[in-house]
């Protein structure tokens, strides 16, 4: 009965101090990934400038095929959206809140089920060579919650991988021959 009592009172504490903790976790997070393409940023600002174009690199869906997305009637201007239901990737809307082809392009990414959030960019700089870096960036607001702020300290580890995927098929989009 004491090693009960113990046992019980030591979940008790971890709990407490991982909440204290999780208090005092920044409120804010930001991943960003980057990689270079061969393409000017003429010829690859039309693959992220176009809602509908993501779906070609996007690897959301990749992973759902039978993801269901549904767009504004125009999908290139600040106010367009697109919103999706996905069972594996869940449901989520993204909006353009700002675009300045070829080279800027933000927009606002919300998560109902996860009741989240975020602001995304995607930035393209020329290169002296033809080239364009492309940097795709992502952050928001955790709020006062110390589970959310647990869950940013994870952010990186889970957009991450997301980001270099997703760059990698644009880059091998934006240089191929047809492209």
């Amino acid at each position: 009965m004491k090693l009960v009592a113990w046992i019980f009172g030591g979940l008790v504490g971890l709990w407490a101090l991982l909440l204290l903790v999780g208090l005092v976790l920044p409120g804010h997070y930001r991943v960003e990934r980057s990689t270079v393409v061969a393409a000017r940023p003429a010829a690859v600002f039309p693959l992220v400038g176009d809602l509908k174009a993501w779906r070609q690199w996007g690897v959301w869906f990749g992973r759902d095929p039978a993801m269901q997305p549904n767009y504004s009637p125009a999908t290139t201007e600040v106010g367009a959206w697109s919103q999706w239901k996905s069972k594996s990737q869940g449901d989520g809307k993204m909006t353009i809140t700002a675009v300045r082809p070829p080279d800027y392009f933000e927009y606002r990414m919300e998560f109902a089920d996860m009741g989240m959030a975020s602001k995304g960019t995607v930035e393209l700089a020329a290169g002296p060579d033809g080239t364009t870096r492309v940097t795709m960036a992502m952050e928001g607001d955790l709020g006062h919650s110390p589970i959310n702020r647990w869950f940013g300290v994870f952010m990186g580890r889970f957009m991450a991988p997301d980001f270099d995927a997703g760059l990698a098929n644009l880059k091998r989009i934006s240089e191929a021959p047809a492209h």
